[in-house]
């Protein structure tokens, strides 16, 4: 019988599974593989050591005792105590083009599992696996973890850590000996889930380096690992975290896992996010049409909803140039604060006695679409809604689980609560024209029991299944998740919505830390950037308008600011930022993301090149004073070293706060060559601490 393997191939990595003694086994994950390798198993196959097994064993992709594997199994579960330890066998293998699709079985333990690999051609391997009970009783699963290998180059691993309003902080360690799990067991993604594990070289930085990266699908309870055994071996995994007894088996059922998408790059940690972008704007999905300039209306208004203050804001708003307005929470009946109404996706007739219709015509008349605030999946006690079916609400027993912004969260998975949230949300959108809705989510799942079982599951498959029903009943609907903030951006919802807002915290300097590192997987197309106000609402901090607009305009941009308030300068600053961003968008919303390797920790030098080097656009900010004088040289990777560029600074919002007499020559306009700008720079002006300009680089 001839040798059972697959190779998977991108433009820059490969992925080789083998059948080794009846096991599936990734024999490697990483740079290409060019030439003869048919004889890998014999190359890779270990010494006979003192105090270790006897024979050379061969765990492979279910990491089985049975198999020698000693570290953290890939399939923990059991039949009433019974068929908790397996060893499965291959029995279909089927490889085309870049897909691979295993059939392994275990007869005693009575179980299938189908596993499938797909690498597309920028590289990014999608991990599949669905495991069938092929047995007469009932069989409960524990866990299931999808796995890669990992060479003894990746040294240390960097994830994300976070909270309200400071999502996706960075921490970097070393990888020792032992099994890491980072779980998130918020119900949603969270604000403390990390959006990526990525393990990497200890040299690895933004440019350089080799990094393995791993991002699981799902928006539920979910972890990630890495294993280092002490035999040498290492594994980075991730998959859903179940509750108890959320998936059990009954014969011929199955449960199929959240993918798990992967990307190594040997172009550093933006060779990862290039991967990842690339996967993501491949998607039929993906939004097509110019982002929409934004101002959300939340920061303006809060709950003091008023038709003549908002039509005073579309006004301003028509001169600035946006497209689309979104009425935020208070709408709704009952909505005068955060206590009460949720659940009630009614029109307030107290407060929009007409309706909404006079307020939207208004604001299409200028030419703008409106958007408008749910948050569905959650109810008050205060509300119609939960004195009439307080047992909608997920929960265990007779008890009610502790509130969090005065909320309790309803189960989805029961079928009175689906259809109400449904068939109100529906009805508002048939009734008006809306073209996309904010669709919140602002408290953790904790007791959330469905049915007196864990409900986390059926929770996250109920709402994918109720955006998939809003915009089949509603074409062209667009959705933007947000989630307390930036709580919910993960890739298992990203194929349901259009739109993930970042954060809660519109301060620019925050918002630099967060925008760079959600980007490290999601492209900036998608995430919601806005200006806030001058006075910041959630820091308190004053920053110059220059500032805040060009930290919003790397993404999908917007603004959330009483703009009825600035000042004349300040409206025609934005106008001009506005323009700025749409005549711009198609270069900042496809092209190559690059995060310098500034070596100067007080700055931060980043921008977007055409795929075809043609033209850039880097943002250099200061974000701390410097130690020195002069801060370090201004370097631009990526460009054609072979062209020759203009390079100039532009002040689309106003010129930034410079701390000097001159600025550098170069801001006014110079000719350099790519290789020029690439190794040599150009001096890097000095600006006021929290300050930021734009750098246009431009092919002649």
């Amino acid at each position: 019988m001839s040798k059972q393997s697959a190779l998977l191939r991108g433009d820059s990595s490969s992925l080789l599974l083998e059948v080794v003694d009846g096991a599936l086994v990734i024999s490697h994950w990483g740079a290409p593989l060019i030439g003869e390798f048919a004889e890998s198993t014999i190359a890779l196959r270990e010494s006979i050591a003192h105090g270790f097994w006897d024979q050379p064993q061969n765990p492979g992709i279910m990491r089985e005792g049975a198999r020698g594997c000693l570290g953290h199994p890939t399939l923990s579960g059991h039949r009433n105590g019974l068929a908790w330890s397996t060893k499965f066998e291959v029995t279909d293998f089927h490889h085309k083009d870049n897909q691979c699709a295993v059939t392994l079985r275990d007869f005693h333990a009575e179980l299938e599992i189908l596993i499938s690999f797909e690498m597309d051609k920028f590289g990014v391997v999608t991990q599949n696996a669905t495991l069938k009970n092929i047995g007469s009783s009932d069989f409960i699963v524990n866990e299931y973890i999808h796995w890669l290998p990992l060479p003894q180059e990746a040294q240390q691993s960097l994830d994300f850590v976070g909270r309200w309003s400071n999502e996706r902080q960075p921490q970097r360690r070393d990888i020792a000996i032992g099994t890491w799990v980072r779980q998130s067991r918020e119900g949603r993604s969270g604000a403390n889930f990390s959006i990526a594990n990525i393990a990497l070289a200890a040299h690895t930085t933004f440019q350089s380096g080799v990094a393995w990266a791993t991002s699981v699908a799902w928006s539920g309870n979910s972890q990630y690992l890495i294993e280092r055994g002490f035999e040498g071996n290492q594994s980075i995994g991730a998959g859903e975290l179940l509750l108890p007894g959320e998936v059990i088996l009954q014969p011929n059922q199955s449960y199929a896992t959240p993918s798990m998408v992967s990307v190594f790059s040997k172009e550093g940690l933006d060779g990862v996010s290039a991967a990842f972008h690339s996967h993501i704007r491949a998607r039929t999905m993906h939004p097509q049409r110019p982002r929409p300039l934004t101002l959300n209306m939340w920061e303006a208004l809060y709950f003091n909803h008023n038709e003549a203050a908002i039509r005073e804001l579309v006004d301003v708003a028509t001169q600035i140039g946006i497209e689309r307005v979104v009425l935020d929470d208070g709408w709704f009946h009952s909505r005068r604060n955060d206590r009460a109404g949720l659940g009630d996706w009614i029109i307030d007739p107290l407060v929009w006695p007409h309706g909404l219709t006079p307020i939207i015509t208004y604001i299409n008349s200028k030419g703008i679409e409106f958007g408008l605030w749910f948050e569905g999946e959650m109810v008050n006690e205060d509300s119609d809604l939960y004195r009439a079916h307080p047992e909608w609400i997920l929960h265990e027993n007779d008890r009610i689980p502790p509130l969090w912004r005065h909320q309790l969260v309803l189960d989805l998975a029961h079928e009175g609560a689906y259809e109400h949230v449904l068939e109100q949300t529906s009805a508002i959108l048939k009734d008006h024209n809306i073209a996309y809705i904010k669709w919140d989510h602002n408290r953790v799942l904790v007791d959330a029991g469905h049915y007196g079982r864990a409900g986390v599951r059926t929770q996250t498959q109920a709402i994918y299944r109720l955006f998939t029903e809003l915009k089949k009943r509603h074409p062209g609907l667009e959705i933007e998740s947000c989630a307390s903030g930036g709580a919910r951006i993960d890739l298992g919802v990203i194929d349901y919505v259009d739109r993930f807002w970042t954060s809660d915290n519109n301060d620019a300097l925050e918002r630099q830390t967060i925008q760079r590192w959600t980007m490290q997987v999601i492209p900036p197309e998608m995430l919601g950037t806005h200006i806030g106000p001058t006075h910041g609402h959630q820091t308190g901090r004053t920053l110059e308008l220059s500032m805040r607009a060009i930290t919003a305009l790397f993404g999908h941009a917007g603004i959330e600011w009483n703009i009825t308030e600035a000042t004349l300068q300040e409206r025609m600053l934005l106008k001009s930022w506005a323009d700025y961003y749409k005549n711009n968008r198609a270069l900042l919303h496809n092209g190559r993301m690059i995060r310098v390797d500034y070596p100067d920790p007080h700055g931060y030098l980043y921008g977007v090149i055409a795929y075809d080097t043609s033209r850039a656009i880097f943002a250099y900010v200061q974000l701390t004073p410097t130690v020195t004088i002069h801060p370090a040289v201004l370097k631009f990777p990526g460009l054609d070293e072979k062209a020759t560029y203009s390079i100039k600074a532009v002040y689309p919002a106003g010129k930034p706060r410079f701390m000097l007499i001159q600025p550098p020559d170069w801001m006014q306009g110079i000719k350099l060559s790519g290789s020029a700008l690439t190794h040599l720079g150009v001096a890097a002006p000095i600006l006021a601490p929290a300050n930021a300009c734009i750098i246009e680089i431009t092919k002649i």
